[in-house]
């Protein structure tokens, strides 16, 4: 008859391996002193989510060498030099979607021509 440490133990090894292999999935390992390291190789959307933000984090550097330039600048605020910077920070935001064209639609007896 097996004794009830046998099943707990026995319960403890699968849950173990349970969590091994989620870890295994998730791109966690670890090493010889047990330090748990993430690796990688998560799913695809998680890789695309990544460069994105990469990109992202990238354009607002940019961003702010530009304001940084502009907060700097040892110009005088005449109108037309808040005109050039009011300009070039329009110019640093994203372009907003172009709107659709629409085109007349025909009528009859155009169509029949």
């Amino acid at each position: 008859m097996i004794q009830g440490w046998w099943i707990v133990a026995i319960v403890a090894i699968v849950a173990w391996g349970i969590v091994s292999l989620a870890k295994a999935r998730a791109g966690i390992i670890s090493d010889e002193d047990g330090n748990e390291t993430y690796v990688g190789g998560g799913d695809e959307a998680s890789k695309a989510e990544l460069a994105q933000a990469r990109r992202e984090i990238e354009e607002l550097r940019d961003r702010v060498h530009v304001l940084e330039r502009i907060a700097t600048d040892n110009n005088s605020l005449s109108a037309q030099e808040r005109a050039r910077i009011a300009a070039e920070i329009e110019s640093l935001r994203t372009p907003s979607e172009a709107e659709p064209v629409t085109t007349p639609s025909l009528t009859k007896e155009d169509q029949n021509q």
